[in-house]
Formats: structure tokens, C-alpha cells, sequence
């Protein structure tokens, strides 16, 4: 496997297509709660100065009015997306009063699960189905799962790097038929090997004990209030996190473009007798858009996914048939505490590297057997990855961790390398050499900070994102935010307010006429 990289390396390098890899699109989507002064899921709406949550085009809501989501759009630049999160996250702070926003992944304090407001988009009928499709995952799973925070980082690569590649390769297929398969290659491969993710970025390695008050789990108390494992790197991406026994039976190929799809659209038409027993209706009010395995497409939980950006009405899965993958969302990484946005550039950089790695590696077709080893990985890696002599399941052969980690490590360094040559610069050879340190020290990941502050400070969990999260606020409340941006998202917040309204008064058809129109398979 290591012969097709290289291969795939030198023809990049000797076509003097190297320039290509500066030319990587990158956005962040990052979720934070917002949260009272004293901890607590703030109950208040969504602050209209920030915009309607429906059109703004980065700053929304995820699954609850308090679970703010901000979006970069993609961009070359690797500081434009880190200076956008400033500046949403200042202006945002400018329009909360005491509110703060909770740096952590895994949230607390939790209370009663009607307790959690489901986000709201006003009473078009784009708006309420997103609703309603909130309500439908509170009724199937809980709304409880529902407030973990992360950050997905879309990746996308030029349209001459992908041509070059493909001439390399001697491919003759239409170019977007082969970045398709490509790009499917390159998921294949990130579940392979995200559990490398989880070890270097993961930042949840203790929880809140009132998340999971109620629930069986194996998590031990570490202080007052908070439950742990003692090598644990990303609780957020295990079993306690997002829980789905429907979804636990789904076989979704990641093989191709057109199983994947075949599959994703199984799903979301086959009845499940569960959501079956949960009804569509209670006296006259929606619990969930249907009673299907998946209400919709999105509802399928993976670490990675293909995207192709829909139309108005257009399911996400018509939008991939009708013009192919467009880029590849990553959703494994933890909201770090110790950074203001909850990343940074460095983290960004290897994720880049890492990405390119997923894509010019050998990625055979994955096998059940395979894709159940790769899940026990991940496991294995979320709660034990620190011990770094955890056994791991490598293409059948049992691997510590640290031994795998160094040779997937050694054999990015040539594309770090590329990288560097492309951008004039080190940095991604440094980036890549900081994370081999965290295989060989450990105490360097995020995960033991975190948990080196809790046992040397005696401090809960709660405690310790509490002190985090108003070390923040004041890092953005004691910036003087720019009168040109602030003019700009004062602008989009009216501006996307205008265009709620205008959709509003423009529907014509019933709620139900527009569910059928949208899961019509020729819409």
C-alpha cells in the first residue's frame, strides 16, 4: 500500500503539480452552547441581532435554540477561517448580555430533557420541517445527545489537482466521475485511520456525571460531579455520545457514489417499527417527519461525509447522483478548550495532510468484517488511546497504538513535505512533528491537559469548562471588535432576517404537500 502513495507522491511532485495542493478549500462549521452565567442550557431564544438562524450564512443554530453554530465559508486560506470564528464569536459575545458560550464538547449542566429547547427557523415550510426534524431526533434518541458540540472541517481539492491526478492515474472517465470515486476512496481510508484523529485532537476524555445520570455506562468518578476514564481521549466519539440502536443494523457502503446512495435512500423509505410506535402525529403536532430508519439523510451519524452542495428542495443524496461529491466533511474533532475558536492552524494543517494522506493511499473496498474493526478501533482509541500500548486491529494484525501511529506518521512526512514546498514555508513538516511528539509524550494531548488541570486542581468538570469559558469570554469581550466588521454582520443579521420574512409570505402549498413534494424520488 505504501508503493501507491509514493507513486501517487512523485507524479504529483514530478508534474510540477505540487502548487496544487496551496489551492485545498477549507470551512469550519464549530457548535458551542450557550449557557447562563451559573452553567445552566440558556432558555432564551436565538438573539435576533445575530440574524434568523435559517438564512444567515454563518450563524445558525444546530440541534437546540442554545447550540450555536458558526460557519467559515471555503476558502484557500488557512487564517480566514480562524479569523472569521474571532470575529463571529465577538460580535456574538457583543449580543448575549451575561451569556456565555461553553468551550467543551460534552455538555453539563444537564436537567430534564424537555428542559432543552429544540431550535426553532419562524413558519415557512423549510423552516418547520428543519423543526420538526429536531423533534423527531429528541423523540427517537433523546435531546440530550443532542447538545454535543464539535467542529467539522470540509475539505475540498482543485479542479487541477484533479486533473493532473488524473492524468497520472491514466484515468479516461468523465473528470467528475473520477473526483467522485476518488473522494469516496479517501472516506474509505479516513475510517481506517480516523481513530489517529481521535488520539491526537480528542478533548472530551471526561464528562459532566449529570449527562449521564440515568444511563449505564463504564466511566469511573474521577472529582466531584465527573466521570472519566484514565486514558481516555474522546468520550464525545464513544458509546455515550450519539446512540442510535436503528441506525446500529444500517449497512451503508462507502464503496461508491451510487451505493452509497442506494443505501442513504433505502433508509430514509424504509418504516421502522420504533418510530413507528413514536407516531408521525400527537394530537395534531409533528413528533418527527416520518417513521423511516432516517427521517432524512442527514440523520445518518458517520465520522465522514461526501457532500455536494444541495438545492432549494433538493435531498442531499438527489444532490450527489445529480453532480457527484463536491467535498468531504470531517466531524470527528473535538471543540479543544484551550483555544479560543476551538482550533487552530496547526491542527488544520495536519488535518490537511492527513486528508491528502485518506486520498493517495491504496483504499480496497470495505468489508463488514473490516469497517467493524475499524469501529472497535475507535473505540479501543476513545477510551484507552493513552496508554499507548493499546492493541489496535491493523489490516488484521494486532499493532499498539504507538507503533501503528508512527509509521501512518512517517509515511505523511513526504506529504508534509509537498505541502511546505507548495506554501513556501515549514510549517506543515512542524505540525506533523508536533503530533509525532504526542505519540511519544502523551501528556501533550489536549485530553491529558485536561485531565492533568482536573487532578491537580482538585476541580470538576464542571468547574474547570467553566473557568475556560469565561477566560474566553473575556479574550473576546476585551477585544475592540472592528466597526467595519461589526457593520457587516449587523448588515447579514438584517439582511438574513428580510430573507426569512420573503420565504415566508412566498409559500403556497401545506406542510404536507411540501414533505411529499420533498421525498418525491424525481424532485
Amino acid at each position: 500500500m505504501g508503493d501507491v502513495l509514493t507513486a501517487r507522491l512523485r507524479a504529483l511532485d514530478t508534474s510540477q503539480a505540487t502548487q496544487t495542493l496551496a489551492q485545498i478549500r477549507r470551512g469550519l462549521e464549530k457548535e458551542s452552547l450557550r449557557i447562563t452565567p451559573q452553567g445552566y442550557l440558556a432558555q432564551t431564544q436565538h438573539p435576533k441581532a445575530l440574524g434568523s438562524a435559517l438564512t444567515h450564512p454563518y450563524i445558525t443554530t444546530d440541534y437546540s435554540e442554545a447550540l450555536l453554530e458558526f460557519i467559515t465559508p471555503p476558502t484557500t486560506s488557512l487564517s480566514e477561517p480562524i479569523a472569521l470564528l474571532e470575529d463571529l464569536h465577538r460580535y456574538t459575545y457583543q449580543h448575549i448580555d451575561d451569556e456565555l458560550l461553553w468551550v467543551n464538547s460534552m455538555p453539563c449542566i444537564m436537567t430534564a430533557d424537555d428542559e432543552i429547547p429544540i431550535a426553532q427557523y419562524g413558519s415557512s415550510n423549510s423552516g418547520k420541517m428543519k423543526t420538526v426534524y429536531r423533534v423527531g431526533l429528541g423523540e427517537r434518541y433523546g435531546r440530550r445527545m443532542q447538545t454535543i458540540a464539535g467542529i467539522h472541517y470540509n475539505v475540498s481539492f482543485d479542479r487541477d489537482f484533479w486533473l493532473h491526478h488524473q492524468a497520472a492515474e491514466g484515468d479516461t472517465s468523465q473528470l467528475q466521475s473520477f473526483i467522485s470515486r476518488r473522494y469516496f476512496d479517501l472516506t474509505r481510508n479516513f475510517q481506517r485511520y480516523s481513530w489517529l484523529i481521535n488520539y491526537l485532537f480528542g478533548a472530551s476524555p471526561a464528562v459532566c456525571a449529570s449527562f449521564l445520570d440515568g444511563r449505564d455506562h463504564e466511566l469511573i468518578t474521577l472529582t466531584r460531579g465527573t466521570l472519566y476514564q484514565p486514558y481516555a481521549t474522546s468520550l464525545r466519539m464513544s458509546d455515550i455520545g450519539y446512540q442510535n440502536n436503528a441506525q446500529s443494523a444500517l449497512s451503508i457502503s462507502y464503496n461508491n457514489l451510487e451505493e452509497y446512495v442506494r443505501d442513504l435512500t433505502a433508509a430514509i423509505n424504509t418504516p421502522e417499527a420504533m418510530y413507528e410506535d413514536i407516531g408521525v402525529k400527537q394530537n395534531g403536532e409533528y413528533r418527527q417527519l416520518n417513521t423511516n430508519i432516517l427521517q432524512i439523510e442527514n440523520e445518518y451519524y458517520s465520522s465522514v461525509r461526501p457532500k455536494q452542495v444541495a438545492l432549494s428542495g433538493e435531498r442531499p443524496t438527489q444532490a450527489l447522483a445529480r453532480r457527484g461529491v463536491e467535498y468531504v466533511e470531517i466531524r470527528t474533532i473535538d471543540l479543544n478548550p484551550f483555544d479560543p475558536v476551538g482550533i487552530n492552524e496547526e491542527q488544520m494543517r495536519f488535518l490537511d495532510v492527513f486528508t491528502t494522506f485518506c486520498l493517495m493511499s491504496e483504499s480496497p473496498a470495505l468489508s463488514r468484517d473490516v469497517l467493524r474493526a475499524a469501529k472497535n478501533n475507535i473505540r479501543q482509541v476513545v477510551y484507552r488511546g493513552r496508554d499507548t500500548s493499546v492493541e489496535l486491529c491493523n489490516f488484521g494484525t494486532p499493532t499498539t497504538l504507538k507503533t501503528w501511529a508512527n509509521k501512518l506518521l512517517d509515511r505523511m512526512v513526504p506529504i508534509a513535505e509537498l505541502f511546505d514546498k507548495a506554501h513556501g514555508s515549514n510549517a506543515y513538516s512542524e505540525a506533523l512533528t508536533h503530533q509525532r511528539d504526542k505519540v511519544a509524550h502523551p501528556a501533550l494531548t489536549a485530553s491529558a491537559r485536561i485531565l492533568a488541570t482536573l487532578e491537580d486542581e482538585q476541580q470538576s468538570f464542571f468547574d474547570f469548562a467553566m473557568e475556560q469559558a469565561r477566560k474566553h469570554q473575556d479574550y473576546f469581550l476585551n477585544q475592540t471588535p472592528s466597526a467595519k466588521v461589526t457593520a457587516e454582520l449587523e448588515a447579514l443579521a438584517e439582511q438574513s432576517l428580510a430573507e426569512q420574512a420573503e420565504i415566508e409570505a412566498s409559500d403556497t402549498m401545506s406542510f404536507e404537500d411540501f414533505l411529499a413534494s420533498y421525498y418525491r424520488d424525481d424532485a
